[in-house]
């Protein structure tokens, strides 16, 4: 199964398309909150666990390689500033992206296409209700409000880490490195950080669903449409985030001037 983002992308809206256009009911108002409220128990709590102990670790050995460069430069009071930004602006709300596409874009194909190759989807059909309202909505609407509070606990838990790090085996203050990441840090930041992962989990869980909804070829079909999801899920994560870190930051005037 070759990859091909532009078939993939023009299939997946051949497929919505075809939704919207059948004779089934799309009134979104009919949405369940019981749905919504299970699917963001799955990615949210579900996934805490995992995103804390991956945002633990990778900000432990980011800051291992970063602060002993900083330390030689005399360059203490940067250090906090500089990991701040680093965790704001790209790593959280990649590797928390990463995790969730791992975690739950997974879990949403497999679930889908295992519904799309049994005719449980035919089914819905029969019954007059929509898969895009029964199925799809809900899960997209937990990914993009889930990604971000999660995103936020990892930034937080990444910089708890980081001066935990600091502080053992650098000699570092809290109160040093807390202050530095205090100064760079703005509410422009986190506003566009939450922009971000909104954007991040609505991609992740429409493209997770797409694909379980396009599955075919039996059990076998299952396996191969929930590999692509991923590989697509995580495609595409990259290259939005490259253009959105582009229009975001690319014209802000440097966060540590001031040091």
């Amino acid at each position: 199964m070759q990859l091909n983002l532009y078939r993939f992308y023009k299939s997946c809206f051949q497929y919505i398309n075809s939704i919207i256009y059948k004779n089934v009911n799309l009134n979104i108002y009919q949405v369940e909150l019981y749905s919504i409220v299970e699917q963001i128990n799955m990615v949210g709590p579900g996934s805490l666990l995992i995103s804390l102990t991956t945002a633990f670790f990778i900000s432990l050995v980011f800051t291992l390689q970063v602060a002993k460069e900083f330390l030689y430069l005399n360059a203490v009071r940067l250090i906090g500033a500089v990991l701040t930004i680093a965790f704001i602006r790209e790593l959280s709300p990649v590797l928390t992206s990463v995790i969730l596409i791992g975690r739950v874009g997974s879990c949403f194909t497999s679930e889908l296409a295992t519904m799309k190759v049994t005719e449980q989807i035919d089914a819905l059909y029969l019954l007059n209700t929509s898969p895009m309202v029964y199925l799809v909505i809900p899960r997209i609407v937990a990914c993009s409000v889930m990604l971000p509070i999660l995103t936020l606990i990892s930034f937080f838990t990444s910089l708890a880490s980081s001066a935990f790090i600091c502080f053992t085996l650098y000699g570092i203050s809290p109160v040093i490195f807390f202050t530095s990441s205090a100064t760079a840090l703005s509410i422009l930041d986190v506003v566009k950080l939450l922009l971000k992962t909104i954007i991040f989990g609505f991609t992740i869980s429409l493209i997770s669903c797409t694909c379980g909804l396009l599955a075919k070829g039996g059990a076998r079909g299952v396996g191969k449409f929930t590999t692509l999801s991923v590989v697509i899920s995580l495609l595409s994560v990259f290259i939005i985030d490259c253009i959105l870190s582009y229009l975001m930051f690319n014209s802000l005037d440097s966060s540590i001037q001031a040091f």
